[in-house]
């Protein structure tokens, strides 16, 4: 953002998909605690994305609020998107984070779950960046979208995950070319922040730890912070893959 378009962090507006809970929910508080508005969305979650509005409304009234949509269905991302601008008129920040995330064993794996894991972590970031381009042009605004290591090392038993998440890689990179000058268009990619919520024995906990530079599990306000860095902070910086990872990607 040059000179010309700063505009006071309060008056900014970010729209995080997939934020009732986990890291998105982290992403919210952090850019919200960093002055700026924030646009909950939800599918499912209604009761906690509510409760998480209301949190952050009793912080700071008018700056936070609560969307619910089918990020899979077009009308439903047409509207998120006209909703979210029509609340305070403008915005300044996309986070596509919802993602689907479950093992598709090669010789198990069907249609409706590539569809399913294609369509929430490749194509809705697609579509939702290109129906909020012209809003972040007009605030010089950002896009950071939440990749995962496993875009580079894919996970074994989940072949149609990791694929997606190399897309949205990809997807980051190609946008920062498309969006350019005006909009930057960075990602995050989480290492083990949270345990799968799915059962996860202790023996393969600490195989993954072992294999982690830091040696522990990182937090989601780890990734918030960065999401709000490449936002708030990073005006030189697009197409970029940021690894929030405790060094994990430096193992084979």
């Amino acid at each position: 953002m040059s000179d010309g378009d700063y505009n006071p962090p309060g008056e900014r507006v970010a729209l995080i998909t997939g934020a009732a809970h986990r890291v998105g929910a982290a992403i919210a508080r952090e850019l919200h605690r960093s002055g700026m508005r924030v646009v909950i969305h939800y599918r499912r979650s209604r009761a906690a994305a509510e409760a998480l509005c209301a949190e952050l409304e009793g912080r700071r009234p008018d700056s936070a609020v609560a969307l619910g949509a089918d990020l899979l269905d077009a009308g439903q991302r047409r509207r998120l998107v006209a909703e979210a601008v029509a609340r305070w008129g403008r915005l300044d920040a996309l986070v596509n984070n919802a993602s689907t995330f479950y093992p598709t064993p090669l010789a198990s794996a069907d249609e409706a779950q590539w569809e399913d894991l294609l369509g929430s972590n490749l194509k809705a970031p697609f579509f939702l960046a290109q129906a909020t381009a012209d809003e972040l042009s007009a605030t010089a605004g950002a896009i950071v979208n939440i990749v995962d290591v496993h875009a580079e090392r894919p996970l074994k038993g989940h072949p149609i995950y990791s694929i997606a998440k190399a897309g949205l890689a990809m997807l980051t990179k190609t946008l920062a070319r498309e969006l350019a000058p005006r909009v930057r268009v960075n990602a995050v990619a989480p290492g083990a922040i949270l345990w799968p919520e799915r059962p996860l024995s202790e023996a393969d906990r600490t195989q993954i730890l072992d294999r982690i530079a830091l040696k522990r599990q990182g937090r989601p306000e780890d990734v918030a912070r960065a999401v709000r860095f490449l936002i708030l902070e990073a005006d030189y910086t697009t197409g970029q893959v940021l690894a929030v990872d405790g060094g994990r990607s430096l193992s084979q």
